[in-house]
């Protein structure tokens, strides 16, 4: 070959060699890099400040559908459980638009908890976040469907139960006025009228609490509970009332169990279940309270040594005023709601409430609420 046609030859060989390792050196590279970004675990820049900061439940999850993010709304409205979506509904979203890749928009309704019957109605946004994770958002929709069904039963309870004491204090006010000249008439009378009163202020505010807790969610703003403060509160609350009737109250079980939501409406379902319990007990009985924590599951159970309560009972002393024994409720004050509160502020807390008794030897409710998880509940404290 000629030797002046050999040089340019040579010189083309080199650049289509050279460009050839060039371009296998780059795809080496690139895939050197998508095998980095394959094996991290850790989310997009700025995510984690994102999921944080948010007031409502947001998820990240990875290609294999574990939880590498949550937002404490999240935690508390039961959506994420060791690293997991709780929700089989939530997981078919994702899945779709895993699939898909289109993002999904829904409204959906789901269980409170892993026991119960409770539900949240919630609007969730499902999209890709990168190549690699889902970005689930769920925002609460719960109060606005309860409103309607909140209005009702409040006008309900009022017709059913304040016609009763406020015609008694219209009678009483009626009668002190006839009596005036009768000094032992009117003490009899304002007597009972300050009863009446005060039954029917109880009342009242009992109607307005659990107006609240229909309409309202108690974990709008989710906190670690620390569940032996609160079994400590609720004792503390009837202390007074126990020492009258002379009943002893003891405590135990397994100590250091948290769950997340509201202290306060937790120490008051607790309160109600052992001022029950010491209502309905003879006097120099005991009334126990135990806590048991297993299995991801908190159980705290209010046993008393009183009546029992009948068979044809069991399944109705949750509904609103329904009581057992009428006579009974009036003599103390009663007002019918107390365990219908218990069940409600258990149930926001994705719970239930359970009951087992036997006449003539004593009753035991017993509330059970998910256990917060290690990783939950410093979730939680860090937010």
């Amino acid at each position: 070959m000629d030797s002046a046609l050999l040089v340019p030859l040579s010189l083309a060989f080199g650049i289509i060699v050279g460009a050839g390792v060039v371009i296998i050196l780059i795809a080496s590279a690139r895939r050197g890099q998508r095998a980095v970004e394959v094996v991290s675990t850790s989310v997009p820049d700025g995510v984690d400040q994102v999921i944080e900061a948010l007031e409502s439940a947001g998820v990240v999850l990875d290609p294999s559908n574990n939880v590498v993010k949550a937002s404490p709304g999240a935690l508390a409205f039961g959506l994420v459980w060791n690293q997991a979506l709780v929700h089989p509904e939530l997981v078919t979203l994702v899945d779709r638009v895993r699939r898909l890749g289109d993002p999904i928009t829904q409204e959906i309704e789901l269980a409170r908890g892993p026991f119960g019957d409770a539900n949240i109605y919630l609007f969730v946004r499902v999209a890709r976040l990168g190549a690699r994770y889902i970005l689930l958002l769920a925002e609460d929709r719960t109060e606005s469907y309860r409103l309607d069904e909140v209005r009702r039963d409040f006008v309900a309870n009022i017709s059913h139960e304040l016609k009763t004491p406020i015609g008694a204090v219209s009678l009483l006010a009626e009668a002190l006025q006839a009596a005036s000249d009768e000094p032992d008439q009117v003490r009899r009378f304002a007597k009972r009228l300050t009863k009446e009163s005060e039954r029917l202020t109880r009342i009242t505010q009992e109607i307005i609490e659990l107006s609240r807790l229909q309409a309202a969610d108690a974990l709008t703003k989710p906190d670690v509970v620390d569940i032996d403060h609160v079994v400590a509160l609720a004792i503390d609350q009837t202390k007074v009332a126990a020492d009258s009737s002379r009943v002893t109250i003891v405590s135990g079980g397994d100590p250091g169990a948290e769950v997340y939501g509201d202290e306060p409406l937790l120490a008051v379902a607790l309160h109600n279940l052992i001022a029950n319990a010491i209502q309905y007990s003879p006097k120099g009985s005991r009334v126990g309270v135990g806590v048991n924590n297993s299995d991801g599951v908190v159980e705290i159970a209010v046993t008393d040594q009183g009546i029992g309560i009948p068979d044809e009972d069991r399944d109705r002393v949750f509904e609103r005023f329904y009581r057992i024994d009428p006579a009974r409720s009036r003599h103390t004050g009663g007002s019918g709601l107390g365990l219908s509160i218990v069940k409600h502020v258990v149930q926001n807390h994705g719970g239930d409430i359970r009951v087992w008794s036997q006449p003539g030897k004593g009753s035991t409710f017993t509330i059970r609420l998910p256990e917060a998880t290690h990783a939950a509940a410093s979730s939680l404290k860090e937010a």
